[in-house]
């Protein structure tokens, strides 16, 4: 606590906005843009590599917020005091910190995965600056921070040779998805049937339980996604500059009607709020793993030039 009061005496308006705006690359809808950038528009295989890396390490960063149930700053000192415009995003309990584990795992995984300087800079530079952003607005410690950076170091290490370097794809992905699957069915019946104890905070505790469903839908859509692709569709990443554009910011549109529109609605006609965000989640999935890729070859299409411009005919 006495390295983030030393933080609070520091803060200004100008490092107020900076780290404020990057703590935003560590929250989740950042975290399905750059997957889907990769997995749509860059290497399918290097966005199956980030999205694993993603979603099992939100299922680690979730059982050990219930495990070990440590209030955010805060809650611990009453005289300690946050960036207001941080509370929105910081749910749950606070170690260890779910933005530093995502920021680190995509960003590193793809630092890790690419050639180019520039990205790796770039990618490293977002590693560093999340975590610091985390503890600057107050929400949480270097623990928080450290146990969750070491976690996502571990992950991007240890999937990198598994899917990089394999030649049977399909044989080890399906692994990969297996793995996913009981990581992510072990947390659900966790949150169901774990004891929790009586003084156990019951909003921290309804936003684990919610993650529980959206990571199992999600898993299990992406898993579904990925036979299907793999037997029927095979999509490639390839294509004109703009029409990857095109592909990225339409596709996102039915992404983001399922993922806020489509909440409401659904937890109305199901009754259950957890389970309704899990059927979303696993929506989201199939729409972002199979169903939007089965237009690609109709967008690459409109790169082809017409035959009387690709003959000379005036």
């Amino acid at each position: 606590m006495e390295f983030l009061k030393w933080l609070q005496e520091i803060r200004n308006p100008v490092c107020d906005a900076i780290f404020s705006f990057f703590t935003t690359f560590g929250e989740e809808t950042a975290f399905i843009l750059i997957g889907l950038l990769f997995y749509w528009c860059i290497s399918k295989k290097q966005g199956y590599y980030l999205l694993s890396i993603g979603l099992i390490g939100t299922v680690l960063n979730q059982f050990l917020k219930l495990i070990f149930r440590i209030p955010r700053p805060w809650v611990q000192d009453k005289s300690f005091k946050i960036v207001e415009s941080a509370r929105e995003q910081a749910t749950g309990y606070s170690f260890p910190s779910g933005h530093t584990q995502n920021a680190v795992g995509i960003f590193g995984g793809i630092a890790l995965w690419n050639k180019n300087k520039a990205v790796k800079i770039i990618s490293v530079l977002i590693c560093v600056m999340v975590p610091l952003s985390r503890m600057y607005l107050g929400v949480h410690t270097p623990l928080d921070v450290g146990v969750s950076i070491m976690l996502s170091l571990a992950l991007l290490f240890g999937l990198y040779p598994i899917i990089r370097k394999t030649t049977a794809e399909v044989k080890t992905m399906r692994i990969v998805f297996i793995i996913m699957t009981l990581f992510a069915s072990a947390y659900l019946c966790f949150v169901s049937f774990y004891n929790f104890p009586a003084n156990v905070d019951a909003e921290n505790l309804a936003h684990g339980s919610e993650t529980a469903y959206k990571m199992f839908g999600v898993i299990l859509g992406l898993w579904l996604s990925f036979e299907i692709d793999t037997k029927y569709i095979s999509f490639k990443t390839e294509a004109k500059w703009w029409v990857q554009i095109l592909k990225l910011l339409v596709g996102l549109i039915p992404i983001l009607i399922i993922k806020s529109a489509l909440k409401t609605p659904l937890y109305a006609i199901i009754g259950n709020e957890f389970l309704a965000d899990g059927i979303r989640y696993f929506l989201i999935a199939i729409v972002a793993g199979f169903i939007w890729p089965m237009t690609f070859k109709y967008w690459n299409k409109l790169a082809e030039p017409k035959k009387g411009a690709e003959n000379g005919t005036k």
